[in-house]
């Protein structure tokens, strides 16, 4: 990167600056007076300009792209100021969280650029020609050495985690064999969809806090904030959530609150945040470590689930293990519309209830974007004002991302479908140790195994001991490994929502918070950001330790809203960036024609002359994504809300619409503070939105 980095953009959704009038420079004072401008027409009722003459005032006097090059007039300035950093503009992400403020000319001097004024034949005064160049902070800035291999076991060690192995059980209790299949099956195809819409995006824009950025830019400002603040809050939570889960697995070797409250509740997160704070290709290493031994241990636990199907031996009534042997088909017919009649209506409800509960399995397919931000990019020359105009190979990260964001979801479905699967042939539907939603009465459950997931039951059922005890190893190393990724998301989300404020003593105090989480340590890891984020929620598994039976059923039910909670806010995430996509689709080729003329590189879909120019052309659009938000809302709405079907509990109340009535809730609060337009952004005007693209083009360059 070189020492400083030029930005000629200006957000659509910042605050404008307003130039009063300055009298126009006189080209040639030594000759005749010019005769006196036509008096100006009488400004509008408002006192403001017409809209389109505004913006067309503004965008002249405040994006003029300076010479890329340095020249005498155009020298490379020291680091900014926090005055030239508007206080009010926290985005979704670097590159749009913050607006830079223009001050108006004055006869003192300018910021960068020319200082003549112009005055416009409808007698208003034209600001001057600006040019801001901004140095890099080094203490906002993060590496770039997270390689293809790296972002893939990021990816699986996030989704791997314990969805599979401590729900698969659950919903098969709920809703039969049938269900456990098809729940997997359908969420999977409609996480395939999503990242179809989020990896075309990604593989044009590759930028840090890209999720937010995207829906900033194509939807709205303040929406793009809020699916920042959720995308953060998800992984956050779900880091204390698995610390949870990681203590009821160690309960299947005895329960001890003393060995939870020291070793689980504190040693363990203290060694995740230590990893954390290694450089990121050290961490990004750890990550290949721990994602190769998952994928491994699964298929040991899909091989012994086969074996263990394979040898039961009922001739003689015993099993193997000396339990006895009770003969089932779980795929027949009579089975198959099986469900828990305590929790569901009927099967098709179950079904409903079973999507929302396999969703939790699915969060984390989409966090090759957030990890985009350390993805390492081939080293490019010197950049020229060309390269708005042409493509150029050395600002795609290409199959660095491509391959995660596609593939991850397919891999996820395949395995999590066949291990569903597999559990079913082992287990019965109706046995009272596999583990029943929280909120139902547990009038005829008899766990006295101390574990809710079912690989541990079907081993520890058959006798086999020591491969339950394996399989529990496993699902703890599972549940650490998930927090540890989980751990490193949170913080580079609210590292890419906060790196661009300038926290100066004239700045607000809210703002200077928000700036101190923006920094990074000698290593380039955002280490408080990190740290906030582990004990934002860290109070959470503490609540395991109360004493009684009625105190512990209240903390679980607590921890399950949370958990609950995290998945719908990826499940809202997941249904803006399908919105965003839409927008964005739909914007490009409605101006496809401009954009052709104009040769705006990596935005041209249909360009046939240079086919090779888009990085990556999703199936199926734009149908894909308006089925994947359909999808999305459905799950939304209807499948998390069938729990209250067959009557109002509020345990799955809280869990399904608590989050969507905060989500909601902060949005409208952004709008009423910021004084934002009711109306999504404006893609109508070809300017503009060639304007918008070349800014998303300016982050993404800046970014390397």
């Amino acid at each position: 990167m070189s020492d400083s980095h030029e930005l000629s953009w200006y957000p659509d959704w910042a605050p404008r600056p307003s130039y009063g009038p300055v009298p126009a420079v006189d080209p040639d004072p030594g000759g005749p007076p010019d005769p006196p401008p036509p008096p100006p027409p009488p400004p509008p009722s408002s006192g403001r300009l017409p809209l389109r003459e505004r913006d067309e005032l503004i965008q002249t006097a405040t994006t003029t792209t300076p010479p890329r090059t340095p020249s005498p007039q155009h020298s490379p300035s020291p680091r900014p100021t926090p005055q030239m950093a508007h206080a009010g503009t926290v985005a979704g992400g670097p590159g749009v969280g913050l607006g830079l403020l223009l001050a108006p000319p004055t006869a003192g001097g300018s910021v960068g650029g020319s200082r003549t004024s112009v005055a416009t034949s409808e007698g208003y005064t034209r600001g001057p020609d600006i040019m801001i160049v901004v140095t890099p902070n080094p203490e906002r800035m993060v590496e770039r050495k997270l390689r293809g291999i790296h972002l893939f076991m990021i990816t699986i060690n996030a989704t791997l985690g314990t969805g599979l192995y401590w729900r698969g059980g659950q919903i098969l209790e709920l809703g039969g064999p049938l269900a456990v299949l098809l729940s997997f099956l359908i969420v999977g195809l409609l996480a395939w969809a999503v990242m179809q819409c989020i990896t075309e995006m990604l593989c044009i824009w590759p930028i840090p806090g890209a999720m937010s950025v995207y829906v900033s830019e194509f939807v709205d400002a303040e929406l793009g904030i809020t699916v920042g603040v959720a995308y953060w809050f998800t992984y956050s939570v779900a880091f204390a959530a698995l610390l949870a889960t990681v203590a009821e697995e160690f309960d299947f070797w005895g329960d001890n609150k003393a060995l939870d409250a020291g070793i689980i509740y504190v040693l363990f997160p203290l060694c995740l945040v230590a990893i954390n704070s290694f450089g990121v290709e050290i961490y990004g290493w750890i990550e290949v470590v721990t994602g190769s031994l998952k994928i491994g241990m699964l298929g040991v636990i899909a091989i012994s689930l086969i074996v263990i199907h394979s040898t039961k031996l009922c001739e003689s009534g015993v099993e193997k293990g000396g339990q006895q042997c009770t003969e089932f088909d779980p795929w027949k017919a009579e089975n198959l519309a099986a469900y828990d009649t305590d929790a569901a209506k009927n099967w098709g409800s179950a079904l409903m209830i079973s999507l929302s509960i396999a969703m939790f399995a699915y969060v984390g397919v989409e966090i090759v974007a957030a990890s985009a931000l350390e993805a390492k990019w081939p080293e490019r020359h010197d950049r020229t004002s060309s390269d708005m105009s042409r493509r150029s190979h050395d600002t795609l990260i290409g199959s660095s991302v491509k391959f995660s964001a596609v593939y991850i979801p397919v891999l996820a479905a395949i395995a999590y479908s066949v291990s569903g699967v597999l559990v079913t042939l082992d287990i019965a539907r109706d046995d009272p140790s596999l583990p029943r939603l929280s909120w139902i009465n547990h009038t005829d459950t008899a766990n006295n195994l101390n574990t809710t997931s079912a690989f541990v039951l079907i081993a520890a059922k058959r006798g086999m001991v020591p491969l339950a005890n394996s399989f529990n190893f496993f699902l703890i190393f599972t549940a650490l490994s998930c927090a540890n990724t989980n751990l490193y998301v949170s913080s580079r989300m609210l590292f890419g929502l906060t790196s661009r404020l300038e926290g100066g003593s004239g700045q607000p105090m809210l703002l200077r918070i928000l700036a101190y989480f923006g920094k990074t340590n000698r290593r380039k890891v955002p280490m408080r950001a990190m740290i906030f984020s582990a004990l934002a929620f860290w109070w959470v598994p503490f609540l395991q330790l109360a004493d009684g039976p009625e105190a512990e059923a209240t903390a679980g039910r607590f921890i399950e809203v949370l958990t609950e909670m995290s998945s719908i806010a990826v499940l809202i995430v997941w249904a803006c960036q399908c919105l965003a996509f839409i927008r964005y689709y739909r914007c490009i080729s409605r101006h496809r024609v401009v954009l052709q003329a104009k040769k705006i590189s990596q935005v041209r879909r249909w360009d046939k002359d240079d086919w090779k120019d888009y990085p990556y052309r999703s199936h199926g659009q734009p149908f894909l994504a308006y089925m994947a938000l359909a999808g999305c809302l459905a799950v939304l709405f209807i499948a998390n809300g069938a729990a209250l079907w067959i009557g109002f509990n509020l345990v799955p109340f809280l869990s399904s619409y608590l989050f969507i009535i905060a989500f909601l809730a902060f949005w409208l609060v952004l709008k009423v503070t910021r004084g934002a337009k009711w109306s999504f952004v404006d893609l109508s005007r070809p300017n503009q939105v060639i304007k918008k693209l070349k800014d998303l083009h300016d982050i993404r360059l800046a970014a390397t």
